[in-house]
């Protein structure tokens, strides 16, 4: 069935539209014909993507969503899952009137953009896919996902937080860039342990899109951190080899938050990859 949506002309910080039940909270930058939209990872939301809004609202118009759960948007009552998250994707997109956009996807965002792809390939310009994988979790990997929403449902949110930002980061922003792990840390504490756990159940149940990703037919750029622990840049490398005309960039002196990390770097590679599929805005 056909579902429709609010149109909205607003552009700001902070905006909010509703999706069925769900309310999504969103930022929406610059102007374009062809927008950038930015997906982030687990379990962060969209101030993750700070610095690369303020550099490309300049020249394009920039949208940064929370995912559903996440920072200011609502959790609905559909059980979570990355299909979910791929729904409100297009969803958000037919809101706000987009036909097409260029979407960047982290992490789970990345596993978001890929179930998108797969099941609305014409929706999109071109994609990013920056520090994550298509293969599904290890039993191993799940085990220790379970053991997380046992740790979390005790009250040791605080323990998450700091194992998961040992994991995320390289040493070398560990040491010197405290300002940025300060600023994740927070996010993390800021979110509900029930979204976190959503999270944790969604990722370990995520089907895998590796028999997928040689159908993707649009121009894709794939990135990763040299020192990403958590989707390793072999994982990066599939996609290079099986994503027809794809283009790879490792960033050396970054973890798994490469947009974090090293935003120099990653938004130079975005810069030349975007300038490549689309122009400018006058």
């Amino acid at each position: 069935m056909q579902m429709t949506y609010p149109a909205t002309n607003t552009t700001g910080k902070d905006l909010n539209i509703k999706l069925n039940e769900v309310t999504i909270c969103y930022d929406d930058l610059g102007k374009g014909e062809i927008p950038i939209i930015f997906i982030h990872g687990f379990p962060f939301n969209k101030s993750t993507w700070e610095s690369q809004m303020e550099f490309f609202r300049k020249d394009h118009r920039v949208i940064a969503y929370d995912i559903r759960g996440y920072g200011k948007s609502t959790s609905g009552k559909e059980k979570p899952s990355i299909g979910v998250f791929a729904d409100d994707l297009i969803n958000f997109m037919d809101a706000l009137k987009i036909k097409k956009a260029i979407v960047c996807g982290f992490s789970m965002g990345g596993y978001t953009l890929l179930n998108a792809i797969h099941h609305y390939l014409d929706r999109f310009k071109a994609i990013i896919l920056s520090d994550t994988q298509c293969i599904v979790d290890a039993p191993e990997l799940i085990k220790k996902r379970q053991q997380i929403i046992m740790e979390i449902n005790s009250g040791k949110l605080n323990d998450f937080a700091e194992g998961f930002i040992k994991n995320v980061f390289c040493a070398e922003t560990l040491a010197t860039k405290k300002d940025v792990v300060e600023e994740l840390r927070e996010i993390i504490l800021a979110t509900a342990p029930l979204s976190i756990i959503a999270g944790l159940t969604a990722m370990a149940e995520r089907r895998e899109m590796c028999s997928t990703v040689s159908k993707i037919s649009i121009p894709s750029l794939i990135i990763c951190g040299k020192q990403d622990t958590v989707t390793v840049p072999e994982q990066s490398e599939f996609f290079k080899n099986n994503i027809a005309g794809s283009k790879l960039h490792i960033i050396n002196y970054a973890g798994h938050m490469t947009n974090l990390e090293q935003p120099d770097d990653f938004n130079k590679h975005l810069s030349e990859f975007i300038s490549s599929v689309t122009p400018k805005s006058l």
